[in-house]
C-alpha cells in the first residue's frame, strides 16, 4: 500500500474543516456502528486519535460522562474547531497518530474513527498499543479495498491513472494489531453506501470531507473537459433509482492491550 504525503493530507484537512461536519454523513454512520462494537465498562481516560472536528469525542462522552477524553488530531485547523465545540473534561491537541506525545499506559480506550488509511497503520496501531494500559481496549474503523469502488470503475473508463487510495485488507489489518502487541482483535465488516444526485455532488462531498484526490499517480491538473464529460458519462451508467452511489468499504477493528 503507497501511503499519501503527509503534508498534502494535513493541508487537505485543514482545508476540509470548517465544512467536514455538514458533509460528514459517513462519519457520524460509522461512529455509530464502532461504539457499538464496544461493551459499557466504563474507560477512565480515553484517547480519540485522529478526531478530526471532534464528533466521535462528544458520542463518547454521551455514553460517558465521567470519562476524561483527550481528542487529537495532526491537521491544526481540525483539533482548533474540535476545541471550539469539546464538551466538559475534554482536552484537545495537535498530534499525530504515529508519534503520539503521551505516556506509556495512559489510556483505558483508544478510539481512531477513519484515521489510519490516511497514515502507516503499522505505526498507528504501535502506538495505540503503547498508550494503552493493560486490559485497556482499542476500537478502530478504517476503509477496505472496495471504498469506491464505482468511481475507480468509472475513472476506469477514462484512463489509466490512478485517483484514489489503495486502501488495506482487512486481514492485513488484524495481522498488524497482533503485531503491535493486541490481543482478542476482532474484524466486522460493512458496506456503506451514499447517494448523489450528481457527480459535482458527489466528489464535493468527498472533497469536503478532505479525502480527494490522494491517490499517488492520479492526473496532474484539472481535468480536460472531454475526461470530464467521460467521467460523467461512466459514473451516469451506475445511477439508481436513488442517485449515483458512492460505496464505502468500512472495516470495524476491537482488541486489547
Amino acid at each position: 500500500m503507497t501511503l499519501p504525503d503527509k503534508r498534502r493530507i494535513r493541508a487537505a484537512f485543514a482545508r476540509a474543516a470548517a465544512g467536514y461536519d455538514a458533509a460528514a454523513a459517513l462519519q457520524r454512520e460509522v461512529c455509530a456502528r464502532l461504539l457499538a462494537q464496544l461493551d459499557d465498562a466504563p474507560p477512565a481516560r480515553i484517547l480519540d486519535a485522529g478526531c478530526g472536528t471532534g464528533y466521535g469525542a462528544r458520542l463518547l462522552r454521551e455514553r460517558w460522562l465521567r470519562a476524561e477524553i483527550v481528542a487529537a488530531d495532526f491537521a491544526e485547523a481540525m483539533a482548533a474547531t474540535a476545541r471550539r465545540s469539546a464538551p466538559a473534561g475534554t482536552a484537545c491537541a495537535v498530534a499525530d497518530v504515529e508519534a503520539l506525545p503521551f505516556a506509556d499506559a495512559a489510556f483505558d480506550l483508544c478510539w481512531s474513527s477513519l484515521t489510519v488509511q490516511w497514515c502507516d497503520a503499522a505505526a498507528a496501531l504501535r502506538e495505540a498499543a503503547r498508550v494503552l494500559r493493560a486490559d485497556g481496549r482499542l476500537a478502530l474503523s478504517t476503509l477496505g479495498a472496495g471504498t469506491f469502488a464505482e468511481l475507480r470503475a468509472a475513472f476506469a473508463e477514462v484512463d489509466r491513472h490512478r485517483h484514489t487510495l489503495d486502501f488495506a485488507a482487512a486481514d492485513r489489518l488484524a495481522d498488524v494489531a497482533q503485531a503491535a502487541g493486541l490481543r482478542d482483535v476482532a474484524l466486522a465488516r460493512a458496506t456503506i453506501t451514499l447517494h448523489y444526485p450528481d457527480l459535482r455532488q458527489l466528489l464535493g462531498a468527498v472533497k469536503a470531507i478532505g479525502a480527494n484526490a490522494l491517490g499517488e499517480g492520479r492526473r496532474r491538473g484539472m481535468m480536460g473537459k472531454a475526461a470530464w464529460q467521460a467521467l460523467t458519462a461512466a459514473y451516469e451508467r451506475r445511477r439508481t433509482a436513488a442517485g449515483l452511489p458512492a460505496s464505502y468499504d468500512v472495516i470495524l477493528l476491537t482488541a486489547r492491550k
